[in-house]
């Protein structure tokens, strides 16, 4: 792997790395009823933004980013099925894939303004 892919693509592992241990935890509740809801999904879409940002990044291909984004977010919710205290759910996928998307398109508009 060249340097310039490993500099590309390192982020990217390090961000689904990240996701990964955050499903690994059996549960996230900080007892604040709706508010706890509303934040973690939140966070969803906060942190596959990042990871769609960092995909866009790596592979300048919009659609194959937001593709690849949207199978991690369905690979994460697998996952999260087999933790005692989660569970899996089609809406966070749904939820993901739209901070994916979020991710990619300000990816793109900010090299845009950085382009001369």
């Amino acid at each position: 792997m060249s340097a310039a892919s490993f500099r590309r693509w390192a982020p990217v592992v390090v961000m689904a790395a990240i996701i990964f241990a955050f499903s690994s935890v059996p549960s996230l509740g900080t007892g604040l009823g709706t508010w706890d809801l509303v934040l973690r999904k939140l966070a969803h879409l906060t942190e596959y933004a990042v990871l769609g940002a960092l995909l866009q990044r790596a592979l300048a291909r919009p659609g194959i980013a937001i593709l690849i984004g949207g199978l991690y977010a369905a690979s994460d919710e697998i996952h999260q099925h087999f933790v005692p205290g989660r569970h899996a759910a089609w809406y966070d996928v749904v939820i993901d894939t739209v901070g994916v998307t979020i991710g990619v398109v300000l990816w793109q508009r900010m090299r845009r303004a950085c382009t001369p």
